[in-house]
């Protein structure tokens, strides 16, 4: 069922059909770039969490393993940021109910996701000082 049978119009479709494939591809940039987001954070976690464990002192190995934890989180934050726009973006083009409610599905799991992780970094950076 689409929203166009709820009663509503369908003009992004009707009238602005020339518009509607590159918002397409706007939001599968936006989603792409997440992506990239994700990759790096890794890649940054990945290099520190070595670095971190080549520590010699325990505490200082610990130290630096949790601000490099609180990196990742920024990154995992913001992929996530961009992940709900890009989704709000392919839910408006669609009109579709059923991608309606996956997208509100999908944004309170990612919200979920973000408020916990954001206690846990807030948690991370209390312990670190900052």
């Amino acid at each position: 069922m689409d929203l166009v049978s709820l009663g509503r119009p369908n003009i992004l479709h009707e009238h602005l059909a020339w518009l509607v494939g590159p918002l397409e591809w706007v939001a599968a940039g936006i989603l792409l770039g997440a992506i990239l987001i994700l990759l790096a954070g890794t890649a940054r976690f990945l290099f520190g969490g070595v670095r971190a464990e080549l520590s010699r002192d325990n505490s200082e190995r610990v130290r630096r393993t949790n601000a490099e934890r609180v990196e990742l989180g920024r990154y995992i934050l913001s992929a996530l940021e961009l992940f709900i726009v890009a989704d709000l973006l392919h839910t408006a083009l669609s009109q579709e109910l059923g991608d309606l409610i996956y997208l509100g599905v999908l944004v309170l799991i990612r919200s979920a996701i973000s408020y916990f992780l954001d206690r846990e970094l807030a948690a991370l950076k209390k312990d670190l000082g900052e």
